[in-house]
């Protein structure tokens, strides 16, 4: 008896094998079904194919093409025209090289990029990456779309799995970069359940960007609305808004604040000659920094003291006295209104609002630059204010500077503080620029969705010098504005 002791046997934990619903069906109710069967399928196998096409366009329509134009004319011709095609390729990218590269050869690498890195890979990788995920016996895995590759970078779109959250790419970024041999992998939320992975192979700010050349007498060319001071990772052009505006750039000790800020002075330089553009500069550190180019400016102040403080205080007493001046007249400073543009660049602006130990000097230097970034935006005043911790104790009016720069920065969470929440699952990660590109940067301006990676010039000491130069050279084609009879100017300004 106790030799055949019964054992409960272990319950099942298998799941339930499934079987299809069409296989319940009566005979009778499968052959009237086959005919719509048959051209389901068939319009599915036309679907793909219609797929394949738009997404191969070159492998799938030029042999093709050149298939039936051999059976139309023979091979003499079409080695003829073969040659011809690959001489007219060859002069559209010796006259545009940028429309051949984007229309025609990253086109090209696109379809072999997605046809040999992402689609053979792409579920063993995302499986491996534990980005899949299994119910009642059925594998739910992101689906792969859209591939673009733009040379340096290849753009990735996916839409993942119900309950997913972007998090769980933004963890497994560095594991995707290594499995489709990338440097770097970037996440973006595009929409809900939609997310665009860069896969980043190069980097095209990695080198310095020089200045351009100076412009005598060209002070009308200068636009206040698109300041040019770099480029963006795309190659176009980096502007700025300064008429209208307030920058804020925020950095680590060698992020290249020095380039951001040199960068505006000089293209704002024929402005500032002509008398058009006004900068008043405060530099606590002694002049270390606004010193090296004194010329550019109308006034400095090297030290967060009193004389700082003052200078402050006159100039917000001259926005609302500028601001009365314009109440039913105007609503934006413009070139017309015979005044200069007024921009108020501050080296280190924590010194001034956090660092003054004392504390009715501190409070007037914050009371007086928040009338100046809150109010002196229609009047004709900015404020570039440079900072490395962006903190609130430390910069509590931050909300007040509608374009901010994030140079490189210590942490993740820094990221947020200075563009904004949520600007990480966009792609920005100002965290992790390398020490190697002081000047490269993101970008956020309110009233832009998605931020901009951007590299500002290179402006090296010899550049300073010959902008001290250009400043104490005489120019006859340079004027200032005309004296009124009630002592302000008439006329002269900045495209605007």
């Amino acid at each position: 008896m106790g030799r055949n002791k019964w054992v409960d046997p272990a319950p099942f934990e298998g799941y339930r094998p499934r079987v299809p619903w069409w296989t319940l069906l009566p005979g009778r109710v499968k052959w009237i079904a086959l005919p719509f069967m048959v051209a389901f399928l068939a319009a599915w196998v036309v679907v793909r194919l219609v797929l394949v096409v738009v997404r191969y366009p070159v492998v799938t329509l030029v042999p093709l093409s050149a298939l039936w134009f051999y059976g139309r004319f023979g091979l003499s011709p079409l080695v003829l025209a073969l040659l011809a095609l690959v001489a007219a390729l060859v002069l559209w990218a010796g006259i545009d090289l940028p429309s051949f590269l984007r229309c025609c050869w990253f086109r090209l690498l696109t379809e072999w990029r997605r046809a040999t890195v992402y689609v053979p890979r792409w579920r063993t990788t995302v499986r491996l990456a534990d980005l899949t995920k299994s119910s009642r016996g059925r594998e739910h895995r992101p689906r792969l779309r859209r591939v673009r590759s733009e040379g340096w970078r290849d753009r990735v779109r996916v839409r993942m799995i119900p309950a997913q959250s972007p998090d769980a790419w933004e963890l497994r970024r560095d594991g995707l970069a290594h499995a489709f041999g990338a440097q770097s992998c970037r996440v973006r939320v595009l929409k809900p359940r939609v997310v665009e992975l860069d896969f980043v192979h190069s980097d095209p700010l990695a080198r310095p960007i020089g200045v351009p050349a100076l412009v005598t007498g060209g002070q009308s060319a200068v636009d206040l609305k698109k300041v040019q001071v770099g480029v963006t990772e795309t190659g176009k052009r980096w502007s700025l808004r300064l008429l209208g505006n307030q920058l804020l750039g925020v950095g680590v000790q060698g992020a290249g604040k020095g380039s951001l800020l040199w960068s505006i002075v000089w293209a704002l330089a024929p402005a500032v000659k002509a008398g058009v553009v006004r900068l008043v500069g405060i530099d606590p550190k002694g002049g270390m920094e606004l010193g090296q180019c004194p010329d550019a400016f109308e006034r400095l102040v090297f030290d967060n003291g009193l004389e700082a403080v003052e200078l402050l205080e006159v100039l917000a007493g001259e926005v609302k006295e500028r601001a009365a001046r314009y109440r039913g007249v105007r609503r934006l400073w413009a070139r017309g209104t015979g005044e200069p543009f007024t921009l108020i660049v501050i080296d280190e602006l924590a010194d001034l609002v956090a660092y003054q130990p004392d504390k009715n000097l501190r409070e007037r230097a914050v009371r007086a630059l928040q009338t100046i970034t809150s109010q002196g935006r229609a009047p004709g005043y900015a404020v570039l204010g440079l900072v490395q911790d962006p903190r609130k104790e430390v910069v509590a009016f931050r909300h007040l500077f509608g374009t901010r720069v994030a140079l490189r920065l210590d942490e993740a969470q820094q990221v947020d503080m200075v563009l904004g929440e949520g600007v990480r699952q966009k792609g920005a990660a100002a965290h992790e620029i390398s020490e190697n590109t002081p000047g490269v940067a993101w970008v956020k301006t309110d009233g832009r969705g998605a931020p901009e990676r951007v590299r500002a010039f290179h402006v090296t000491d010899s550049d300073l010098v010959e902008l001290s130069l250009f400043f104490s050279t005489p120019d006859a084609t340079v004027h200032a504005f005309p004296s009124r009879p009630d002592g302000g100017n008439t006329s002269g300004g900045v495209a605007a």
